[in-house]
């Protein structure tokens, strides 16, 4: 959308801006615009963007993007989904004149005072990075094209009362639609995602058994994301789908396992442990052993023996 001859990054706050730099007709909407990717040419001298709008894009031939620090390397028909203040940028030799698709842009303001307003938040693939993309089945691609035909053509008639509550119905059916083939995708890509669960089991082992614990503490579900590479949004649904437990709670159940081996084979104290293990306080070691086991290190010790 943007050509990429320098390095300057770009605020986009309204819909007219973007029609503006993008050199489109002024739009139909104020507050919604779509806009079809099919032939699209290099218009500025921008390399990204920041959008003060919600995003959700369609798009093929699209290798030459990135959201955030992912490359966006997948030639086959994906959606993207960006919330306000995301980073869209591309490389210095612009856009692949194959892109085709389409772009969704919808400004919070648009959805004030609306149910939506506050559940879209809940639509936690916005966070996702866009390597963690949603693929869809050409049926699939096809009910979310349907649905965008009908919020363009609603937004492109007559403006009246009623036309923000049923591009309001349209935008939510998308976005419940999303989420379903989001759940459908966790299950037809178990290999991958098995595979992510194989590194955190690799990633959180290592980090037990650090001595960097003593210094750093225990890492957070940011810090354990960041190690594999992926989104923590995207890291809590791929757990949720398979071991029904967040990331947050694997941390502690390897914690505690580490906490038990040290309890049974050394000599320890409980606050000596508790300092191994990376906690400032043995209260906090010893409430989270035994909100966990229902016993106290002491007691697990004791039964141990």
């Amino acid at each position: 959308m943007y050509a990429m001859k320098n390095k300057e990054l770009h605020r986009i706050k309204t819909i007219t801006e973007l029609h503006r730099l993008g050199g489109y007709d002024k739009p139909q909407h104020p507050l919604v615009s779509i806009i079809n990717l099919e032939g699209l040419e290099n218009r500025t001298d921008i390399t990204a963007v920041i959008f003060d709008f919600y995003v959700i894009s369609m798009k093929r031939g699209c290798d030459k993007l990135f959201y955030g620090q992912q490359k966006y390397d997948f030639d086959e028909g994906v959606m993207a989904f960006l919330a306000p203040g995301q980073i869209l940028r591309g490389e210095d030799d612009g856009v692949p004149h194959d892109l085709i698709g389409w772009m969704l842009f919808i400004h919070p303001d648009f959805l004030w005072n609306t149910p939506l307003a506050k559940k879209i938040k809940k639509y936690e693939y916005f966070d996702y990075n866009t390597c963690e993309a949603l693929f869809l089945s050409d049926r699939e691609e096809a009910i979310i094209n349907g649905i965008v035909d009908n919020i363009q053509i609603e937004y492109s008639s007559n403006i009246d009362k009623f036309s923000q509550d049923i591009i309001i119905s349209h935008l939510e059916t998308l976005l419940n639609y999303a989420e379903r083939f989001y759940q459908r995708q966790f299950i037809t890509r178990k290999i991958t995602n098995h595979k992510i669960l194989t590194r955190l089991e690799d990633v959180l082992s290592d980090c037990i058994n650090s001595e960097d614990l003593l210094t750093k503490g225990l890492p957070s579900v940011l810090d354990i994301a960041y190690m594999l590479n992926i989104s923590s949004k995207y890291l809590s649904s791929v757990l949720k789908q398979l071991t029904g437990q967040t990331t947050q709670q694997l941390i502690h159940e390897k914690l505690i396992e580490k906490a038990k081996e040290k309890l049974s084979t050394s000599d320890l104290t409980v606050s000596e442990i508790a300092y191994q293990l990376g906690f400032e306080h043995p209260q906090s070691f010893s409430k989270l052993f035994k909100s966990k086991t229902n016993q106290s290190p002491l007691d697990f010790r004791q039964s141990f023996n």
